[in-house]
């Protein structure tokens, strides 16, 4: 009986507005290959159900960390993400996660990868993905994690310890440049757009010039067939044009729409991940859309209300409330650093079965 065959000591966690499987590195198969067929086998994949497996049917639930103890000087753990396709068999690790980045400090603390403090302890994490750190801030009273918490996030039922993340040096992670194509806008299908990577690679268009308001539910944009056909006729156009490649069956670039704020926030956004629509938006795609408004042109800075000043808080809305970015800003109008709150709960820790 093979080592899986037997259980693989797993911990399901909530990291932020996503949910998925946490594992130590050295508790998967070495080989690349074993270890993908391993999680699409855990997660149930493919099947837009996902009956066999721990998936969820959603992206948003078919997702795994892979956590181990850094070598690295300066970091504690070192954090690899992987989005687990719900219909097609497909692993990838082209893009980062920073909801499910929201679990892996409290996770490293529970396996023991780092020692808790009484009150708080700070982990660093190296996120393998794009080659940045995040620092996350886990309550630990008494030397132990805590998930229990008044803190509240858009997307969430209740509330929950809070987990701040700071970001830095994430301009250009995955694209090589915050902006790969060197222009604030390309024209693409004759839509506007500003191709940006500052943690997560997106396209920025104006809802209107999609043919959309910017007010609609997530279920009513995919059942729009013609949109959904355009907005991947623009995406795979894009991915070469930000040194992505053939993005045919990668999960970036995210594509997002804007439109004019709609309950006091900075700007209101509607984003495909790709091929779904996000109930709410991911923690660096919110980054790279906070960082689009700051611009000073382009379709999310000519609809955003910015504000002024060297730290500016991004309130950016999507289909379930509102995710705060808080940008501190350089003499030179670059966004130098990026914090942003979420929460983590702890589901499960036990054996997967594959």
């Amino acid at each position: 009986m093979s080592e899986t065959a037997r259980g693989v000591r797993c911990m399901w966690m909530r990291g932020g507005t996503s949910k998925g499987g946490y594992f130590l590195a050295e508790d998967l198969p070495a080989d690349t290959a074993a270890r993908d067929a391993f999680l699409l086998r855990v997660m149930g994949s493919p099947d837009p159900r996902q009956i066999d497996g721990m998936g969820g049917a959603d992206p948003l639930t078919s997702k795994v960390a892979v956590v181990r103890r850094s070598e690295r000087p300066g970091t504690d753990v070192d954090y690899l993400f992987l989005q687990v396709f719900v219909d097609r068999p497909i692993v990838t690790d082209q893009q980062n996660c920073g909801n499910i980045l929201a679990g892996v400090a409290p996770f490293a603390i529970e396996r023991g990868l780092v020692e808790a403090r009484d009150g708080e302890t700070e982990v660093r994490i190296f996120m393998e993905n794009t080659g940045q750190v995040a620092v996350a801030t886990v309550k630990t009273p008494g030397g132990r994690v805590t998930y229990e918490g008044d803190a509240r996030i858009d997307g969430v039922p209740g509330t929950a310890s809070p987990v701040p993340i700071a970001f830095e040096d994430t301009a250009g992670s995955s694209c090589g440049a915050l902006l790969p194509t060197g222009n604030v806008v390309d024209i693409i299908e004759g839509v506007e757009a500003t191709l940006i990577d500052n943690g997560m690679p997106c396209i920025v268009m104006r809802a209107a010039d999609l043919g959309i308001s910017g007010e609609e539910t997530p279920a009513e944009l995919e059942a729009n067939a013609a949109l959904r056909e355009r907005l991947e006729a623009i995406r795979l156009k894009a991915g070469p044009m930000m040194n992505l490649g053939d993005v045919a069956e990668k999960s970036v670039p995210k594509m997002t729409m804007v439109s004019p704020p709609r309950h006091g926030g900075a700007i209101s956004t509607r984003t495909f991940i790709p091929h779904r629509c996000h109930s709410s938006i991911g923690v660096l795609g919110a980054v790279s859309v906070a960082t689009a408004c700051l611009l000073g042109r382009g379709p999310a800075a000519e609809l955003a209300v910015a504000g002024s000043g060297r730290q500016r808080t991004l309130s950016i809305e999507h289909p379930t409330g509102e995710m705060t970015v808080i940008a501190t800003v350089g003499a030179d109008g670059t966004v130098e650093r990026a914090a942003i709150l979420r929460t983590a709960r702890k589901l499960f820790d036990g054996l997967v079965f594959a």
